[in-house]
């Protein structure tokens, strides 16, 4: 009969029943970079939006570099409409409403306007992901 050493067993438990590291450990051992830790605040946010969607809607430009990828998926998935105006038409004006942001979601969003013809109003809900690097919209929830 062999017998066999329980050192490395136990060894191996020890390390299992070691407690994790701290929170403040970790936040002082984390390598990112101030810079790349940055959330976007409420301000921040406002500007980006008021510019994304100007007076009629996001240029071409913007569209193409200022959207996530889940906005790109979700527009070719809806070839008549834009995703980004919950429309399928160009708005005589667009207003952006204030910014709430949540930290602890990492997000932050405003209730757009869109005005059209004859006085008609519509609204939609426009995301950007606190985090994102460069500054993106990262979703719209249609009001209808």
């Amino acid at each position: 009969m062999k017998t066999t050493s329980y050192s490395v067993g136990a060894l191996l438990l020890a390390l299992l029943v070691l407690p994790a590291p701290t929170t403040a450990f970790a936040a002082v051992a984390d390598p990112t970079p101030v810079a790349v830790r940055h959330r976007h605040t409420a301000s921040e946010i406002s500007a980006f939006l008021t510019a994304f969607y100007g007076h009629h809607g996001p240029s071409a430009l913007d569209r193409e570099q200022s959207i996530s990828q889940q906005l790109r998926e979700k527009q070719a998935h809806a070839p008549t409409s834009d995703v980004l105006l919950c429309a399928q038409n160009e708005p005589r004006d667009i207003v952006v409403g204030a910014v709430t942001v949540a930290q602890s979601a990492g997000v932050g969003w405003a209730t757009v306007t869109t005005h059209w013809s004859a006085d008609q109003t519509d609204t939609f809900t426009a995301y950007v992901r606190l985090d994102s690097r460069p500054i993106k919209l990262d979703d719209v929830i249609c009001a209808g």
